[in-house]
């Protein structure tokens, strides 16, 4: 396992979304505050901005089935993004007056359903979400949450993995929750507390599982990407000079490589050198292609 390489000397107030196009061979990720997309190229070691609306926030990407990117923006609000062509499409996928806040992580299933958090909206005493929006547009409330972020399934898909970040500003640590997982249905049951971070420095945010079914969760204000095996407990650790270590993607031909956002919501001298950029490593572990999201929200 090798240290971190900073790939991106980006400072990105909140990079995040980290998601690899096959078709492409590019990685895809976002700036949230800015409504920035940006891609990497890893054989060119070359970036470039894809997309940008200032005016609205990306919360996370999925890959769509025709290869286009869908962009969860405000809660009921979801962009189809030609990268390419740099053109969007809007799509409305929620009601506004149950959702009023922005998405945040976003993931897709291996049916083409999404799962999505949204935000806690405390000007309406709203806890943040997590919901599910299938093939047809009908979203589905399944639990409350502080605040919802990284997602991922097991290799057999069997299990679903969501992470509750917890509380930053009050201090109160988060979790990552394992429910069953229905592939059929999507319905996701019986969650229970799989990691507990409360004696862990910093907060869990993104999320990937690796084809052994490990978790490696990224630690906001840890300045770490922290594995975790199938049964919860802590097994490795890499360090990254950021200290709000976003979230993570596997990614390359091979799936061999690890691309780790990072944010730096002030500056780098409170956040760490290179805080804002993008990060590959190699994890000695591999993951697989992302699941392709299907919707037809009108």
């Amino acid at each position: 396992m090798d240290g971190p390489t900073l790939v991106v000397d980006r400072q990105c107030e909140t990079a995040e979304g980290p998601l690899w196009h096959p078709g492409h061979g590019l990685l895809y990720w976002v700036d949230i505050p800015t409504g920035t997309v940006f891609s990497f190229d890893p054989v060119r070691r070359q970036y470039a901005q894809v997309y940008r609306d200032p005016d609205r926030p990306i919360g996370g990407i999925t890959l769509e089935r025709d290869g286009r990117l869908l962009l969860f923006q405000s809660a009921g609000v979801v962009r189809v993004l030609d990268p390419r062509a740099g053109k969007t499409e809007q799509m409305h996928c929620a009601s506004p007056e149950n959702y009023t806040a922005r998405f945040n992580d976003v993931t897709a299933d291996p049916q083409g359903r999404v799962y999505a958090g949204v935000m806690p909206d405390s000007s309406r005493d709203m806890p943040g979400k997590l919901v599910r929006i299938d093939r047809d547009g009908t979203v589905t409330h399944i639990d409350d949450c502080r605040q919802p972020n990284g997602m991922a399934f097991s290799p057999d898909h069997t299990a679903f993995y969501f992470t509750d970040t917890g509380d930053v500003a009050a201090g109160e640590p988060g979790s990552i929750i394992q429910y069953d997982y229905d592939e059929a249905t999507g319905v996701l049951s019986k969650p229970t507390t799989l990691v507990a971070t409360d004696a862990l420095t910093g907060y869990p945010d993104g999320l990937a599982v690796d084809t052994q079914g490990h978790l490696w969760s990224a630690f906001w204000d840890g300045h770490a990407l922290r594995r975790f095996s199938p049964s919860g407990e802590l097994v490795a650790e890499v360090k990254f000079p950021p200290g709000k270590v976003s979230s993570v993607a596997f990614g390359t031909t091979a799936y061999d490589r690890a691309f780790v956002t990072t944010a730096c919501p002030t500056s780098r001298r409170r956040g760490g050198p290179g805080a804002g950029g993008l990060y590959m490593v190699d994890l000695d572990a591999r993951g697989r292609p992302p699941y392709r999201s299907a919707l037809m929200c009108s």
